[in-house]
């Protein structure tokens, strides 16, 4: 079981394969420098892309993708809304037909035991019930990948208790019967709960609570974008949480920092992609 970014560089190293990153723009040092940190290690091979336009520089790389020539997908300095365009593309894209694009991070914290993966900071707005079915799916699948045999999922809200001013949450009970019909899987799934029920048995015995998550959750579904964002920026400035993220959905994973990401977060979501390959 991979519980800190550490064990996933190890992971990879010990696998003895180097994966292809198609990287993007790549004019910041920070990029830069992460990429030449798992190039140096024989993580990774790098290609660094370039165009006439950033349009041109995007498509560029999503076609490396589509030609077998990369394993995945990075952006360095070019604007979110313009490697989207391009992977979102129809006929020349990355996203599957029927496939849901969202986004799901992981933090590792002295503050907890293990590596606790959330989603969606960054992608989805308000996520329907069928948004959050597959933000569940691909959540279990890379757990697994990360070596959670059965992954705990809590479904987040501000309470325990449903409430008719939050009609979302009538849609967890759902996702918990398609849980105990494995429909994702071996994976516990609970919630409504808040996040410290999700995450400390000691103030689920408080409340009163039972849950089969028993303070354990190794997955956070947030209710909306602004509760995921609003978590991420907290734990990376309060926690000391070191952090990553990828897209998920897609073809091959994507990393998709934020331009002011430190060398150290980028390096951290490219191995959390390459695992989650």
């Amino acid at each position: 079981m991979i519980k800190t970014f550490n064990d996933m560089r190890n992971e990879l190293l010990a696998s003895g394969q180097r994966h292809r990153i198609a990287a993007v723009c790549v004019y910041d040092k920070a990029t830069c420098d992460a990429l030449h940190q798992v190039e140096e290690e024989g993580i990774a091979s790098t290609f660094f892309i370039d165009g006439e336009t950033p349009e041109d520089a995007a498509a560029k790389g999503v076609q490396m993708i589509h030609d077998g020539k990369a394993d995945i997908l990075m952006k360095g300095l070019i604007g979110t809304d313009l490697l989207l365009k391009a992977i979102l593309h129809k006929e020349k894209g990355l996203l599957p037909a029927g496939h849901v694009l969202t986004h799901i991070s992981v933090a590792e914290m002295p503050t907890y035991h293990k590596l606790l993966f959330f989603s969606d900071a960054a992608v989805i707005p308000y996520p329907t019930h069928e948004q959050r079915i597959e933000q569940v799916r691909y959540a279990a699948d890379i757990c697994r990948k990360m070596g959670i045999k059965e992954p705990r999922i809590a479904l987040i809200h501000c309470s325990e208790k449903p409430s008719p001013k939050f009609p979302f949450v009538d849609g967890y009970q759902d996702i918990k019967q398609m849980a105990e019909m494995n429909t994702f899987g071996p994976c516990l799934v609970d919630g409504p709960l808040d996040v410290k029920s999700a995450c400390s048995l000691h103030a689920l015995k408080a409340k009163g609570i039972s849950s089969v998550l028993n303070g354990e959750a190794d997955v956070l579904i947030m209710p909306d974008i602004e509760a995921g964002n609003a978590f991420y920026k907290s734990m990376t400035l309060f926690a000391g949480a070191h952090t990553a993220g990828v897209l998920c959905g897609t073809q091959c994973p994507v990393v998709v920092p934020s331009r002011g990401d430190s060398t150290e977060a980028k390096y951290n979501s490219i191995l959390f992609a390459l695992v989650s390959l």
